[in-house]
């Protein structure tokens, strides 16, 4: 799957999704401290699911009505990075299927997605 994986995410998660054989790009890597808006254009431009630990993505998508091809939301605050790992891999081995073009949210123990629904005249 291809990946976007924002600053704000484990450098164990990213390292760990690579080694499942995803391509995954980091913007710590890439672009450190560009803005949300240009971390959601960049997904978009790469068609990318993003991968975030920042709430303000889903701002950005549902009150902003911004365009994606798909948001992960982390919510894994308290965790070795190691277990943050583990659960995102499991998560994207066992449900990665449903995760593009939807807002999704990983926490410990359970996988919410919410597919986007497409507007009709």
């Amino acid at each position: 799957m291809n990946l976007l994986a924002d600053e704000s995410v484990d450098k164990p998660i990213v390292d760990r999704l690579r080694r499942d054989g995803h391509i995954v790009l980091y913007i710590a890597e890439l672009d450190p401290s560009i803005d949300d808006n240009a971390v959601l254009h960049r997904a978009n431009q790469n068609s990318a699911l993003l991968i975030t630990a920042d709430k303000d993505f889903g701002e950005l998508v549902f009150r902003m009505g911004q365009i994606h091809a798909g948001v992960v939301l982390f919510r894994l605050a308290g965790l070795a990075p190691e277990t943050k790992a583990e659960i995102v891999s499991a998560a994207f081995s066992n449900r990665g299927h449903e995760l593009p073009s939807a807002f999704s949210v990983i926490s410990p123990g359970i996988v919410r997605i919410r597919p986007r629904v497409e507007e009709t005249d």
